[in-house]
């Protein structure tokens, strides 16, 4: 089994090319937020074959890592559509309130800003989604490739604003194979979305 140690802040045009070709042929990962979480784990790429992941203590695997092992072979990790509760607010002073409250009891958020206006995203939790409502905010299911901000006290390469927006939905019938139609972040490195 390949195992993949080292993650890669730059790509040259090889690496890049090499992963659009394995984009085609579905040799990436995909994977939900709580997956990424881990520095050690055993995963099966899409087109089924068995890795292993094991990195530094070094934050949330992001969709569209690039990680590398000890041969140079590379592997690319994109963030995997899942069940989330998206919040929405008639004003953005009520949303920044319900923010604090996610804040408070620590929930990881994700943050989208969109032309439709703002929005946050957590992991499903039917009591904070009733919280929610009870403080006049809006909350609906859906799906989506789930990044949460991380801490604005980490460092390193990923202590950056990661936001996206996707204003597209997935359904559970989603399929994997070339029809990944991201906007902006989550097109695989190397390729455009119009291809």
């Amino acid at each position: 089994m390949k195992i993949f140690n080292t993650r890669l802040s730059a790509l040259s045009d090889t690496q890049k090319a090499q992963l659009a070709e394995q984009y085609q042929a579905d040799d990436y990962l995909l994977l939900d937020f709580d997956t990424r979480q881990h520095s050690r784990f055993r995963a099966i790429t899409v087109s089924g074959e068995a890795v292993g992941i094991d990195l530094p203590r070094t934050g949330v695997l992001k969709g569209d890592d690039v990680l590398i092992n000890a041969a140079g072979e590379l592997m690319q990790v994109i963030a995997k559509p899942q069940a989330v509760t998206k919040v929405t607010a008639a004003d953005d002073f009520l949303l920044m309130k319900g923010a604090y409250h996610l804040g408070n009891r620590h929930v990881p958020l994700m943050f989208e800003h969109s032309d439709t206006g703002y929005a946050l995203y957590f992991e499903n939790d039917h009591v904070l989604a009733q919280m929610l409502e009870n403080l006049g905010l809006h909350t609906e299911s859906t799906s989506v490739p789930f990044e949460p901000e991380t801490g604005a006290y980490q460092t390193g390469q990923h202590s950056h604003s990661h936001s996206h927006s996707h204003a597209h939905s997935h359904s559970d019938s989603h399929s994997h194979k070339k029809s990944h139609s991201h906007s902006h972040h989550d097109a695989p490195v190397g390729r455009s979305n119009d291809g």
